[in-house]
């Protein structure tokens, strides 16, 4: 059962490098392994933070992000992380698990729809940089608050917000992802632990699984047309959607 989890978090680690939604393979393994809900939730989170890492670290070494960007993305990522995980700490995984699916859904289809929508961005605001930074900051507090909570599809979200902000080099956009994924989970980590809901032996043998199966998948990508990747984007985003709502 442990070698399972391991695979599990390597699998979550390879598609949170290249879309998101790995939560929706480890939270269920965990489950399965007897965690109540809260429990499973906080020891995913903490299971995938090594990941994310190694994953942006995979992406970095192609396409060097600026670090302003870094930094936009950072703070509201801290802020919305720590909020969303202390909200599930109260109110637990029941009551969101009615609205997932139909977040899910919506995330694919901003994604799909970035193209049209910056166009439409493009002619209200501008090109400035200034302004489209502004707007991330404010669009990445919201999505940190969602991945602080759950996180599933969290990276999702992400890209479509990156390519409405005017970012168009999806290897570049996957490195912010995963960066920001670093700083939403890490908080959330911390929140978690100090709330007494991490399984600490599970999650450190999870870390290794999602380490290589980050780093891996981030290495591979960018050798892989770009198309290739947003389409497994699309449909990770519709069969999470339709998992979860299943599941609801």
């Amino acid at each position: 059962m442990w070698l399972a989890l391991i695979f599990a978090a390597a699998l979550a680690g390879a598609v949170n490098a290249l879309a998101g939604g790995g939560t929706l393979i480890t939270y269920p393994a965990l489950l399965a392994f007897g965690l109540p809900p809260v429990a499973a939730n906080a020891t995913s989170t903490v299971a995938l933070v090594p990941g994310s890492l190694s994953a942006y670290w995979g992406f970095r070494r192609d396409d060097d992000v600026d670090r302003r960007d870094l930094w936009w993305m950072a703070i509201p990522s801290v802020v919305g992380g720590a909020i969303g995980a202390l909200l599930v700490l109260w109110v637990g995984n029941r009551t969101f698990a009615r609205v997932v699916p139909w977040l899910i859904f919506g995330a694919t289809a901003l994604f799909v729809a970035q193209v049209p929508l910056k166009k439409w961005l493009d002619r209200r605001m501008g090109v400035g940089h200034g302004r489209r930074r502004a707007l991330l900051a404010v669009m990445q507090l919201g999505i940190a608050i969602y991945g602080g909570f759950f996180g599933a599809a969290m990276g999702i979200l992400m890209l479509a917000m990156l390519g409405l902000v005017g970012q168009d080099n999806l290897s570049r956009m996957n490195g912010l992802k995963n960066f920001a994924a670093v700083c939403i989970n890490g908080v959330a980590a911390i929140t978690f632990f100090a709330g007494g809901q991490v399984h600490l032996p599970l999650a450190a043998a999870m870390m290794a699984g999602s380490i290589a199966g980050g780093y891996g998948a981030a290495r591979i990508s960018t050798r892989i047309d770009a198309r290739w990747v947003r389409g497994l984007v699309v449909l990770v985003g519709l069969g999470m959607g339709c998992y979860t709502l299943l599941k609801a």
